[in-house]
């Protein structure tokens, strides 16, 4: 593997789904506001940015979405710049809303957040290699998800082999992981898969606090316990 360059200031945070499984509180509030210890998601995820020396951050949106602007306008209170990459009047999938969203990144390779999670993973340590597209984080495989998503070895992400992991929705990508895409609503997986069989999309294993705020049992049970980030 080639050697990393240097760390990546610009962010996107995905914060467009509708959070069918996070009903009913998702009724009336998009996922990325529900709060964990008394803030919202995507509010710790801002400061974490920030605190790791993001300077720039694209948030799509779709569901909900002016709640989401409204609350957190132009990021100078978190120390940070944000642009908002409307997907209205339905969410893009993963694929499709990064896709929409690069003229406002202009930065190669750049970090993407889910929304939907609370994690410790740092942020400002994660590098990319000059001969991959993509790096993903990856963690142990949660209850919900036992049989994880993609195998690690030697640093590289593989579709097949043992132990599998989950990926965390943490990852850094360049635009040439896009190239070919066109506009529309589309996941992400297949263009991971593609890099993974070209040997072009590395990943690192996160054993610290991750978790994925899918469902209310989950975000209940987050509430009730795990350390709060610092």
């Amino acid at each position: 593997m080639s050697g990393p360059e240097a760390r990546v200031q610009v962010a996107m945070i995905l914060a467009a789904g509708r959070g069918e499984r996070l009903r009913p509180l998702t009724d009336s509030t998009p996922k990325p506001l529900l709060a964990v210890h008394g803030k919202p998601l995507i509010e710790h995820h801002l400061e974490r940015l920030a605190h790791a020396g993001f300077t720039r951050i694209v948030i799509n949106l779709a569901w909900l979405g002016a709640q989401i602007r409204a609350r957190l306008g132009d990021g100078a209170r978190f120390g940070v710049a944000i642009t908002y990459s409307e997907e209205s009047p339905r969410a893009l999938e993963t694929g499709g809303g990064i896709f929409k969203a690069l003229p406002h990144l202009r930065s190669d390779p750049f970090l993407v957040v889910n929304g939907d999670i609370f994690t410790d993973i740092d942020f400002g340590a994660l590098r990319l290699a000059a001969d991959c597209d993509a790096h993903l984080v990856l963690a142990p495989n949660p209850p919900q998800h036992p049989h994880g998503d993609f195998a690690l070895r030697a640093g590289r992400a593989l579709a097949e082999g043992r132990p599998r992991y989950t990926f965390t929705g943490v990852a850094l990508y360049r635009e040439a992981l896009f190239a070919g895409c066109a506009p529309g609503a589309y996941p992400l997986k297949p263009l991971l898969l593609k890099a993974m069989a070209a040997g072009r999309c590395s990943a690192q294993l996160h054993r610290g606090l991750w978790t994925d705020v899918g469902t209310v049992e989950r975000l209940e049970a987050l509430n009730r316990s795990g350390p709060l980030l610092h």
